[in-house]
């Protein structure tokens, strides 16, 4: 069946395995996903932009990261909390092929991003220093602009190869949002040469980051233990447990997706949704309580902007 893209129309089906009784429960857990997020990310990204002290190499790398996520879950979560509340699951084809770019584009930058931070911890423990010499807010700006160029290179070659491809009647997608892993399988061409694409360009995105993440935290370890005495270890030491936990969140069950996908591990459509909302979601809300609200300088700049507000109405 040829590829009419002007006529197509994709369905979100969402948790396929689910019963409609537990339809609202989902939404409801989508809702509350999405406000915790807009409120967290939203809330870091506004603060770095208007407090000038807060305009450091390490908080604009967060600022990225958080909006970053803001968007992937604006482009994502109201459209299948429509569809569980309203039955609104339809998408055109270009909006789901739009939704499809983004969502690569954003997934790869919060890679890029996540491997920034492991670089700018690694400096400041390896180089306490030298950091302000070497991590300066222009060098963070220029990398953190070549990061989203870089990311948006990458997604963009295996979203290209899907933009003219037959799908043979078949236009529901066991998902919570257009991907890649979840709309191949509805194409009806030979996909050998986007196989061996895709897994290049998630060697780029997830491995190559990993890799150096890997390796920065083996040496801030190293330097940890080489300073178990000093007065900061257990700073550093909190420092690293809490990026690692966020860093665990975003890759071990995308990894584990990407491998049990090439070789079937997972028989139930449901798991597939489950784990894709566990790596997608949850590190979007958890990220920003952990690289910064738990952050005492932002504490501190959260608690005087309310101060100020509750003296003023006073």
């Amino acid at each position: 069946m040829a590829n009419e893209s002007g006529t197509i129309e994709f369905v979100l089906i969402g948790f396929p395995g689910v019963e409609q009784k537990y339809h609202s429960l989902i939404s409801m857990a989508f809702f509350i996903v999405y406000l915790m997020s807009l409120v967290a990310n939203g809330t870091v990204v506004v603060l770095i932009i208007i407090k000038v002290h807060l305009h450091q190499p390490m908080y604009i790398i967060v600022a990225n990261l958080a909006l970053s996520d803001l968007l992937f879950d604006t482009l994502t979560l109201p459209k299948i909390i429509g569809k569980y509340w309203f039955g609104d699951g339809k998408m055109s084809f270009s909006g789901c092929y739009f939704q499809m770019s983004l969502v690569h584009l954003l997934g790869s930058a919060d890679s890029f991003i996540i491997m920034l931070m492991a670089g700018d911890r690694l400096v400041a423990i390896c180089q306490p220093l030298r950091y302000s010499a070497l991590v300066t807010q222009k060098v963070t700006v220029i990398i953190c602009f070549f990061s989203w160029v870089l990311a948006t290179a990458v997604s963009s070659v295996s979203t290209f190869l899907i933009l003219d491809v037959p799908f043979c009647g078949r236009y529901k997608i066991n998902s919570c949002f257009c991907s890649r892993t979840f709309i191949v399988p509805l194409i009806c061409s030979d996909l050998s040469t986007f196989r061996i694409v895709n897994l290049c360009i998630s060697l780029i995105v997830l491995l190559v980051p990993l890799s150096f993440i890997i390796l920065s935290y083996i040496s801030i370890i190293v330097i940890i233990n080489s300073s178990i005495h000093s007065e900061n270890w257990q700073k550093l030491f909190y420092t690293c447990t809490t990026h690692l936990l966020v860093i665990c969140m975003y890759y071990i069950p995308r990894l584990f997706l990407y491998v049990a996908s090439y070789i079937r591990l997972i028989k139930s459509p449901d798991v597939d949704v489950l784990i894709l909302c566990l790596y997608t979601f949850l590190p979007h809300v958890a990220s920003p309580v952990i690289y910064c609200l738990r952050n005492r300088e932002i504490k501190v700049t959260l608690r005087d902007m309310y101060t100020r507000k509750v003296g003023f109405r006073l």
